[in-house]
């Protein structure tokens, strides 16, 4: 039987090992974006493991594109992006991921891999029609809506960071 830790003695051993293998927040990360004087625009949990996607319309062409992060280890990396078209802008880098058909006219590059240098970057949402999103599951913010043309800072940080 487990008992509280101030009885002390070997039942301190069993609670320990307990905590340890029970679901934690400590350590979880968040993702946030924030305008530039710090006002924050989202906020999302985004444990070990967590996938979110930066999603927009394409300026001149009309059509949905995506870039998707996952916290991994506490790391933002960029593994996959959803091009349906090599529209102006639009464009797979040889050597950074690996270019499959979508079957529909464009194409994903998936295993990018690519970590995101200090955990964060700067977007400049597109106004009206382009509307950048930030897409956490079925949680959708669009930045475009609440800081078009603004400098937006899209972290993920750490339970130290916050």
């Amino acid at each position: 039987m487990i008992g509280p830790i101030w009885e002390g003695g070997g039942k301190v051993l069993p609670l320990l090992i307990l905590t340890l293998l029970l679901p934690v927040s400590a350590g979880a990360e968040t993702l946030v974006a924030t305008r530039e004087d710090g006002t924050e625009i989202a906020r999302f949990d985004v444990p070990q493991g967590t996938e979110w996607c930066v999603l927009w319309n394409h300026s001149v062409k009309g059509f949905p594109v995506s870039d998707c992060y996952v916290n991994q280890a506490g790391r933002m990396v960029l593994m996959h992006a959803h091009l349906p078209d090599f529209a102006a802008g639009l464009d797979h880098i040889p050597g950074r991921g690996r270019q499959v058909t979508d079957g529909q006219g464009g194409y994903f590059i998936l295993d990018i891999n690519e970590p995101v240098p200090g955990n964060a970057y700067v977007l400049r949402p597109g106004a009206g029609p382009v509307d950048h999103r930030l897409a956490v599951g079925d949680a959708v913010v669009s930045l475009s809506a609440v800081a078009p043309r603004e400098r937006v800072r899209i972290a993920l940080l750490g339970s130290t960071d916050q």
